[in-house]
């Protein structure tokens, strides 16, 4: 475990430039409708007004050496946006805030790039952070405005080992990871010569909408408003990506009694997440800590939601308990805390949210004092994707943190640099923080003897 407090890559100190064209829109390949859709009471909640960064990248091939990867993947584009005609549209706003798409057919930026640089210089690891990433995605002037701007962002960068980035920035408020996985598989099956995506896409945004009059029939404690007496800890922020190989999975499941042991991998990895950052952030023993935990309600819905649907259909139920009966409890306290949070999420939760952000005129944001959030995405292919290029190397999030919060981590399927499949998830603390964090981690795998070469295998950035 030689490198698991300093860069496991050479790619942390990796510096570059990227001769970028100039930003274009890229419209529908043929007209598609005007029209004015509302967003769901779901969709444009405050919390969900941000862009968040993914990117794809994606080794040279063979078979492909003719085609240029800028124009496949903008021709694609352009065709896949005649079924996703939103996406070429704009946000307004109207009264109390409410957010629709007026669908002008104006379409998404695009900008395409060269870089003097070989995937091989990026190292074996190639997770979050990501170097220069502002090189691989350039913030165009206005492009993080929620309204009256392209709802995709969207980078393509030519390496010079003939690999490609294909780095994107979406409008959260437009899809969520299903629904970003939904338009992504038919970008790529456009890409790879299809006429039409093989899952149609379904609007139907009127399905998360509050009820009339709306009620609050569930207890919200993701909401709950909280004033920080404490100077803040969001300086000096870094950021490390973490690697649970199979074994260290394993041995968290040891840590855990026999009636959790049906406890998911998600439960596992969100529990030592948050009992070690907790512990890593020095929080007072008698303060109370959130931990919310992402859950997709697309199959707990009664019918369920249609397949196709690719809105937002998820909330983030919190576990709440005070650090020192964290840190100081058995582990499987963390587990079984997130793991019934976890089941709280019903038809019903979810319909009590839109209810809650109609009434507080979707002004609420989370619970933002010694929270975090975890999203696992696991089950959502990124890497998958196949633009002609086959798999990608890395596919999933940019980054932690969730527009202005830095709390937000998110769990992805990686390969490590010796080619082990398992799971990474960037996080964002505090230097001092960071390296606290990254000793409890080690010290949890350490009580179980097991071997550790993988779990503290990140690379670390500074913001």
């Amino acid at each position: 475990m030689a490198s698991s407090l300093s860069s496991s890559s050479s790619s942390s100190s990796l510096k570059f430039t990227v001769r970028r064209s100039q930003p274009q829109l890229v419209a529908p390949a043929i007209p598609t409708p005007h029209e004015l859709k509302l967003l769901s009471d779901i969709d444009d909640q405050e919390a969900l007004r941000f862009h968040i960064p993914m990117i794809q990248i994606y080794r040279k091939q063979a078979s492909m050496a003719e085609k240029d990867p800028v124009e496949v993947i903008r021709k694609a584009l352009s065709q896949t946006l005649v079924f996703y005609y939103p996406f070429a549209g704009r946000l307004r706003e109207g009264p109390q805030r409410k957010l629709m798409v007026d669908c002008t057919g104006e379409g998404v930026m695009f900008m395409e790039g060269d870089a003097d640089v070989t995937l091989a210089e990026f190292g074996d690891s190639l997770q979050p952070p990501f170097p220069c990433f502002d090189e691989l995605l350039y913030d165009v002037p206005g492009s993080q405005q929620i309204t009256n701007t392209p709802l995709l962002l969207v980078q393509v960068t030519r390496l010079k080992c003939g690999g490609f980035i294909l780095a994107l920035q979406f409008n959260h408020t437009m899809v969520d990871a299903f629904g970003c996985q939904q338009f992504m598989n038919a970008w790529a099956e456009m890409a790879r010569g299809a006429t039409k995506p093989s899952i149609a896409p379904v609007w139907r945004r009127e399905l998360l909408m509050a009820r009339d009059p709306p009620r609050i029939t569930r207890n919200h404690r993701e909401y709950e408003q909280i004033q920080d007496i404490l100077p803040s800890s969001n300086h000096n922020l870094i950021q490390r990506s973490f690697f649970f190989g199979r074994l260290d999975i394993a041995a968290l499941r040891k840590f855990i009694p026999q009636h959790l042991q049906h406890c998911s991998t998600f439960d596992l990895i969100a529990a030592c997440l948050w009992r070690c950052r907790t512990k890593a952030m020095q929080i007072e023993a008698n303060e109370d800590v959130r931990m919310m935990c992402i859950v997709n309600a697309r199959g707990r819905f009664n019918p369920p939601l249609p397949v196709g649907y690719y809105g937002n259909a998820f909330a983030y139920p919190a576990a709440v308990t005070s650090a020192g009966k964290l840190c100081q409890n058995p582990f499987g306290y963390a587990v079984e805390l997130i793991n019934k949070v976890k089941g709280e999420m019903k038809e019903e939760y979810l319909q009590s949210v839109a209810d809650l952000m109609v009434m507080k005129e979707r002004s609420l944001l989370f619970t933002t004092v010694r929270s975090c959030i975890v999203s696992y995405l696991v089950q959502v292919k990124f890497r998958a994707m196949d633009f002609g290029w086959g798999e990608a190397v890395y596919g999933g999030v940019a980054e932690a943190g969730a527009g202005s919060f830095p709390g937000a981590s998110y769990f992805c399927s990686a390969k490590n640099g010796k080619g082990e499949e398992g799971i990474i998830f960037p996080i964002s603390l505090p230097a001092e923080a960071m390296e606290r964090f990254a000793k409890e981690f080690n010290h949890m795998l350490r009580n179980q003897n097991q071997p550790q070469s993988t779990f503290a295998n990140f690379i670390t950035s500074t913001l």
